[in-house]
C-alpha cells in the first residue's frame, strides 16, 4: 500500500505546526510525529523567543548580538531576514492564541527578558514555560484543522528519492524527495508516503549525548535521513552544550534557563566564590560557550562534579513569580533556590549545525525542506544566540510556505510515481533488545567522554577508531533484523556521532563552540567557511 499527500510535515515542534498551518491554504498536509504530537524540543523549551519588540532596540543590535555570538560564521544576510521578521511573527503567534507574559504595570506591553549574549530585553516568555505555551497555541489550531492530518506515534525510516526509482532530475537540485517510508509505531508496519513537499524538522542531536538537556526523541533523524539520501548537511561540529543543566540524581534533562543568569543569577563554586569574570568580562551573561567552558575550567581544576547557579540574593516572591517551574521543580528534589544555590552541569543543548539550506529552507534536495534544529540555515554561525532558535523556526516555516506557495502552481500538475513498497528481505525479529541499548551506551559514553566542550585530535581520531566496529555492528542489525524504533533511532545516532567526529578533524582551529586543545586559535584566513559534508563526497 502507497499513501499521498500534498506536504509531508516530519515533526511535530514549533517549526513543524507553523509550517502545517500555512501549508494547508494550499493543500493536505500529513504530519508524522514519532511519539505524541507533544513531545518535542519545543515544549521542553523555557527562556523565550527573541525579537526586537521595544523602543529600547533595534534590529541593528539584534543583528550585531547574533553575529557577535555567530563567532564570524553567521550568514549576514539570513540573520538580517530573520530578525527583521522576527516581530511581525511574534505577532503572528499571539493572534493564534499563544499568551505571551505581559507587564505587570502596563498590560498592553509584553514583559521582555534578557538573556546572555543579548545587548537588550528582547525575550518574549510565558513565564519559565514559553516552549509548551507556543506549543499548545499551535496544536489547537492544527487540531482544529480538518486539512491537517496528525499521525502520532509514527516514525520516518528513510527518504524516498527519485534516482532510485529512475526518475531524472536536472537542474540545479541533486535530486528530488518523493516522500518518506513511515514506520507505525503500533503493529510496525512500513508504508511509502508520497508527497509533493517533503519538509524535516525531526529536532536536535542531544541523544547523541550520554547528558542532555532534550527530549528522548532528539536522535538526529532528519539529518541522519537526508545524508543517508544524498543532501549536504553542514557544521555539525558546533554542538551547543547548556552550562546550566539541573545536577541532581532524580533530574532528568532539567536545563535552568539562561534566563536565570539573565535575572541576575551568579555561577559560583562549592565555596560560594563567583567564577565567570576570571574567563569573560561580560562575566554571567557571557555567551554560552564561553559559560561552558568556563564551568568545564572550574570543575577540571578542582575535581568537583559540578558548580552552582546562585539567584537567592533576589526576592524570593520575584523568584517564584518569573521562573515558577524552575522553582517548582527544584523545590521537589530538595533545593529551595530562594534560599540556595543550584547544583548545574553543561549537558548537550542544541546542534547549530544540520540540513545545509537556502534562505527559503530549500535543502540541496529538490522538494526537500529542512528547518528548525534540523536544519543549518546560516542563522547561527558558530554559536547560537539565546532563544534565537524559536524565532528561526517561525521565520524559516513562514519563508519556506511563501516559496511553496509561489511553485504550488507547478506542483499540483505533477503525478506522483510509482514506487516500491518497502522490502525486509530475510530479515527477523530481534529478540535480544540489549544488542541494540549496548550500542546505544557505547557510542553516547565516547561521544561524551571524547567530543565534548573541549577536544583534541589525539581523542578525535581516537574516538573514530573505537566507533568504527561499532558502526559495522549497527549496520549489520540494520540488514539482519526486522525494523522497530529503537533500532532506527539507533542507526541515525551512530551516523550522527560519526558526522560530528568528521566535522570535528575537519576544522583545525577554535571557534565559537568547537576547541580543539591544538588549534586554540580562530583562523579567520582558512577556515572562515562552514563545513560541509556529503555522502560520497571526498574530505
Amino acid at each position: 500500500m502507497t499513501l499521498a499527500t500534498d506536504f509531508l510535515v516530519i515533526g511535530s515542534g514549533i517549526s513543524g505546526l507553523s509550517f502545517a498551518l500555512k501549508a494547508a491554504r494550499l493543500g493536505h498536509v500529513t504530519l508524522v510525529t514519532k511519539k505524541n504530537r507533544v513531545d518535542t524540543a519545543t515544549n521542553l523549551a523555557q527562556g523565550g523567543i527573541a525579537a526586537v519588540l521595544s523602543a529600547d532596540d533595534s534590529y541593528e543590535m539584534h543583528i550585531a548580538d547574533t553575529l557577535i555570538a555567530g563567532a564570524g560564521l553567521c550568514n549576514e544576510e539570513v540573520v538580517r531576514l530573520v530578525v527583521e521578521n522576527g516581530p511581525e511573527r511574534v505577532r503572528e503567534l499571539m493572534a493564534l492564541g499563544v499568551d505571551f507574559t505581559r507587564q505587570e504595570t502596563n498590560s498592553s506591553q509584553l514583559d521582555l527578558g534578557r538573556e546572555g549574549g543579548h545587548s537588550a530585553r528582547r525575550i518574549a516568555h510565558a513565564r519559565d514555560l514559553t516552549g509548551r505555551e507556543i506549543e499548545r497555541g499551535l496544536l489547537v489550531k492544527v487540531a482544529a484543522n480538518d486539512r491537517i492530518t496528525v499521525l502520532e506515534n509514527h516514525l520516518a525510516v528513510d527518504l524516498l528519492i527519485a534516482s532510485k526509482t529512475g526518475i531524472a532530475v536536472s537542474g540545479p537540485f541533486a535530486d528530488r524527495c518523493l516522500g518518506a517510508y513511515i514506520l507505525d509505531r503500533d503493529d510496525h508496519s512500513i508504508t511509502p508516503y508520497l508527497a509533493k513537499t517533503t519538509v524535516l524538522c525531526t529536532g536536535g542531536t542531544g541523544k547523541v549525548y550520554l547528558f542532555t538537556t532534550n527530549p528522548d526523541i532528539a536522535t538526529g533523524d532528519g539529518i541522519a535521513m537526508a545524508y543517508r539520501a544524498g543532501a549536504k548537511v553542514a557544521n555539525l561540529e558546533f554542538v551547543q552544550f547548556h552550562p546550566t543543566c539541573l545536577y541532581h540524581p532524580l533530574a532528568k534533562n532539567f536545563l535552568i534557563s539562561e534566563a536565570v543568569r539573565g535575572e541576575g543569577a551568579r555561577l559560583v563554586d562549592k565555596h560560594g566564590n563567583p567564577f565567570m569574570l576570571k574567563y569573560d568580562p561580560r562575566g554571567d551573561l557571557a555567551t554560552r560557550d564561553e559559560v561552558a567552558r568556563a564551568i568545564d575550567s572550574e570543575m577540571k581544576g578542582s575535581g568537583d562534579d559540578n558548580v552552582f547557579l546562585d539567584i537567592s540574593h533576589k526576592p524570593a516572591d520575584f523568584i517564584k513569580k518569573r521562573f515558577p517551574n524552575i522553582h517548582r521543580t527544584c523545590l521537589s528534589l530538595g533545593i529551595d533556590i530562594t534560599k540556595q544555590p543550584i547544583p548545574v552541569v553543561p549537558a548537550a543543548h542544541y546542534m547549530c549545525g544540520g540540513v545545509l539550506t537556502d534562505m527559503q529552507g530549500r535543502t540541496s534536495l529538490e522538494n526537500l525542506f529542512a528547518f528548525g534544529e534540523t536544519a543549518c540555515t546560516g542563522l547561527h554561525g558558530g554559536n547560537r544566540l539565546a532563544s534565537n532558535s524559536l524565532l528561526e523556526a517561525v521565520v524559516f516555516a513562514h519563508e519556506a510556505f511563501l516559496q511553496c506557495e509561489r511553485d504550488w502552481p507547478e506542483l499540483q500538475r505533477r503525478e506522483h510515481p510509482q514506487v516500491t513498497a518497502w522490502s525486509a528481505g530475510h530479515a527477523e525479529r530481534i529478540e535480544e533488545c540489549v544488542l541494540i541499548s549496548h550500542n546505544w551506551d557505547q557510542i553516547r559514553r565516547l561521544m561524551w567522554n571524547y567530543v565534548g566542550i573541549v577536544r583534541s585530535e589525539k581523542r578525535l581520531n581516537l574516538v573514530c577508531k573505537r566507533m568504527q566496529p561499532i558502526l559495522a555492528e549497527v549496520a549489520q542489525h540494520f540488514r539482519d533484523y526486522l525494523l522497530t524504533p529503537d533500532l532506527i533511532e539507533l542507526r541515525n545516532i551512530a551516523l550522527v556521532a560519526e558526522l560530528i567526529v568528521k566535522s570535528a578533524l575537519i576544522r583545525k582551529e577554535s571557534r565559537g563552540l568547537h576547541y580543539m586543545v591544538e588549534y586554540p586559535k580562530r583562523d579567520d584566513v582558512n577556515w572562515l567557511k562552514d563545513t560541509v559534508l556529503q555522502k560520497n563526497m571526498a574530505l
